[in-house]
């Protein structure tokens, strides 16, 4: 499936080295005002090739909206959002196109599709979220109106975790680091990674704020599922955690609780989520990201035909695809949300009276 969400949909199109990717993005409320320079910015902030951490392959990014607004206003119909390809080298990868890339997609998209499309992953590149992070822009402005924020930052690399959260400074940092006392050695990370042809991992942090209570469609559409769900979606990601995650497993009842008084709740262990529905809390999420599988080292691998053959990269990769990733994780983020909103109205027959009477 290239589609995601119930009420607030898009679809995404196009591959790595393709002419070009992009997004439909239906169920936007009409009347929303469409602020292209924002949803640029949002673009330029995951963009490629800014710095040394991220790879060297320079993208414009340049997006275009090519339908569902006029004059700067959301008509209600399908929203499409165009993004061309502008520095594709493709012949980069000519040396790997009859075998198998360890750690990426290539053995199973050839052996589900029949069909091997060797330039840069194609439609597995992390190349394709560029165009969630323009539908997650678009998702995001509507969550402005409603007063509800959507941040992320990078909490660990390569096992270097952050103490301190700062999500302002994180959006000035080079690899949105949200603890600038341990910035310079997640740095150090990357750049010994990346000089030694390898790579790392990371950990990214999202925080939602001012969620009404209620979001979330139990039992098999809650918001705690569908977050998972679209931070697994994105590719690289490993493992999410909301709230206390993995570490809730080693407490006590009595320790994990959070407990709730008259002006709310004492702690937020659950991140925000209760039962699959929020409580009005910040949502904290962590996303895993495991290290980027394109590391300019020989390694072992097998061809089409089934030959055992030898793997040596060429092309521009990052060296973490977890700082970028982070942007990815909060569009997501802001995609689920928006969904649960335009989910949440008909919750009960004295919403929908409000509406229709």
């Amino acid at each position: 499936m290239n589609s995601f969400g119930k009420r607030f949909i898009f679809t995404t199109f196009g591959e790595s080295h393709g002419k070009a990717l992009g997004c439909v993005v239906d169920g936007v409320p009409a009347g929303l005002k469409i602020d292209e320079a924002f949803i640029q910015s949002e673009l330029d902030r995951r963009k490629p090739g800014q710095n040394a951490y991220a790879t060297a392959r320079k993208e414009g990014d340049k997006v275009e909206i090519l339908s569902g607004v006029f004059e700067g206003i959301s008509t209600g119909t399908p929203i499409a959002m165009v993004i061309f390809n502008t520095n594709q080298k493709s012949k980069d990868y000519s040396n790997v196109k009859d075998l198998f890339r360890p750690g990426h997609a290539d053995f199973t998209y050839f052996h589900k599709y029949g069909i091997r499309d060797y330039r840069g992953g194609g439609r597995s590149s992390a190349r394709e979220t560029a165009a969630r992070v323009a539908a997650g822009a678009v998702a995001k402005l509507m969550l402005k109106e409603l007063d509800i924020t959507v941040q992320s930052g990078v909490f660990a690399i390569d096992g270097i975790e952050a103490k301190e959260f700062d999500f302002k400074k994180a959006r000035e940092s080079e690899i949105y680091a949200l603890d600038s006392s341990i910035e310079p050695q997640q740095k150090d990370a990357v750049l010994e990674a990346k000089n030694r042809h390898d790579s790392v991992g990371g950990v990214a942090l999202v925080k939602i704020t001012n969620t009404p209570i209620g979001l979330g469609e139990p039992i098999y559409y809650k918001m705690d599922a569908m977050l998972a769900d679209a931070m697994m979606s994105i590719n690289a990601v490993k493992g999410v955690e909301i709230g206390e995650g993995t570490a809730s497993s080693s407490l006590k009842g009595s320790q994990n609780n959070d407990q709730i008084s008259k002006e709310g709740f004492i702690g937020n262990k659950s991140g925000g989520i209760l039962g699959g529905i929020t409580n009005g809390d910040e949502i904290d999420i962590k996303v895993y990201f495991k290290p980027t599988p394109s590391i300019f080292q020989e390694q072992q691998t097998v061809d089409i035909h089934g030959k055992e053959v030898t793997c040596e990269l060429k092309g521009r990769h990052d060296p973490c695809v977890a700082i970028r990733g982070s942007i990815v994780a909060e569009s997501m983020a802001a995609l689920v949300v928006a969904d649960m909103l335009l989910l949440n109205m008909g919750r009960r027959l004295s919403d929908l009276k409000k509406i229709y009477f």
